[in-house]
């Protein structure tokens, strides 16, 4: 295997009320203690079959309601560039997120999906 996803994120209206539904309809554990009130979804640890970690946050009307995937890449500027040479389009260029999190980036495909990056070494903690 290529690249691996390893983190999903589902970003609604309201944060509070999708972290709800989502602990609620899948049993997922959502921790929200951290800066940005996030929604980190805990994967159950010792289960290589247990999926991806992720998030479910909500940023209001500010924002569209989207799904995001994040694959883990060991350059991340690289990996834009390649994007781009592809066809693709830089949305988010690499930045730490705040608290201790990873440093991410996004692109956009050729048909505007928007796909994560993660720069490797992150383990959330």
């Amino acid at each position: 295997m290529g690249n691996p996803v390893v983190h999903f994120e589902i970003i609604g209206k309201d944060g509070k009320r999708s972290q709800q539904f989502y602990a609620s309809l899948f049993d997922w554990k959502i921790d929200t203690n951290n800066p940005m009130d996030y929604g980190m979804v805990e994967r159950e640890k010792g289960n290589p079959v247990s999926g991806i970690g992720g998030g479910v946050a909500g940023y209001g009307d500010e924002a569209p309601t989207h799904v995001t995937v994040y694959v883990q890449v060991p350059n991340l500027e690289e990996t834009l560039r390649k994007a781009e040479s592809l066809g693709g389009k830089t949305v988010a260029p690499p930045m730490e997120v705040p608290g201790g999190g990873p440093t991410i980036a996004q692109f956009q495909d050729p048909d505007g999906n928007v796909i994560g990056l993660i720069k490797a070494g992150w383990t959330p903690s």
